[in-house]
């Protein structure tokens, strides 16, 4: 049996590496899509031990690099078996929204957005033939937010409406589903220039009704499960996985 494969955009630093390690892990060949070079070349020494990895540069808001993605990683392993849309602009705030510019707001949505409109588009013969899936990472900014976080909170709020309109288009043949991280500390997992220890406090964790605050690994479990035929009956439908905050009602005292 072929080995499955998957596509991981932004997969060369925090959450998008842990999902590659992990379904490396798991056995399958894996592609990282990301902008970042530097950080391409460290994830792919870090696991190439691991299994078939490659690294493409690839920006998700330009539809060349993309359909330039796609068919490099079908002309490498043969084929597309899952793709997890997880590149995205990860700083929310951009200021009161007055002094929000066309181009700050396009962007935001240019990448989180519109990169998974264009990873799908491009994917989507390849993943029919597999009788595939796609998670898309989004944010629990979709459904709350703070001050002066419009473009993030709507980039990630569209991203759960496509989500949905795309497993009705897709299916049978392609399952469609969303993730929802909530504070997810990623600082062991960036690239070597940018990895810094990490400084949680005793409040940053108990805030949590779990009592801590999140992991790259409780995400990529939740991807490995979404991918795999265990999940066979589930499409369109978003998981939340934030250690129980957005279920946690908070009084001014």
């Amino acid at each position: 049996m072929k080995r499955r494969t998957a596509m991981v955009t932004g997969g060369a630093q925090g959450i998008g590496f842990c999902i590659s390690r992990t379904l490396l892990k798991d056995g399958w060949s894996v592609v990282m899509a990301d902008i970042d070079a530097e950080a391409g070349s460290e994830a792919v020494a870090r696991l190439r031990r691991g299994g078939p990895v490659a690294f493409v540069p690839t920006d998700v808001a330009d539809d060349d690099s993309v359909k330039r993605a796609v068919q490099e990683m079908v002309r490498r392993f043969g084929r597309i078996d899952a793709v997890i849309n997880n590149a995205g602009i990860s700083a929310p705030y951009n200021g009161p929204v007055e002094k929000v510019t066309p181009d700050q707001w396009n962007r935001i949505l240019g990448v989180n957005l519109t990169g998974t409109f264009l990873t799908t588009r491009h994917a989507a013969s390849y993943l029919r033939k597999a009788r595939g899936s796609i998670v898309n990472i989004a944010s629990t900014r979709a459904l709350q937010s703070e001050p002066n976080s419009e473009a993030y909170a709507a980039s990630k709020g569209g991203l759960l409406a496509l989500t949905h309109a795309l497993a009705v288009s897709l299916g049978p043949a392609i399952r469609v589903n969303a993730i929802c991280p909530g504070w997810i500390d990623v600082t062991g997992l960036k690239k070597r220039s940018l990895r810094r220890p990490a400084t949680l406090s005793r409040a940053d964790h108990a805030q949590h009704p779990v009592g801590r605050v999140g992991v790259p690994e409780d995400i990529a479990a939740a991807v490995r499960f979404l991918v795999g035929p265990e999940s066979g009956f589930i499409t369109g439908q978003n998981l939340v996985i934030d250690g129980g905050m957005t279920r946690r009602m908070i009084y001014v005292e």
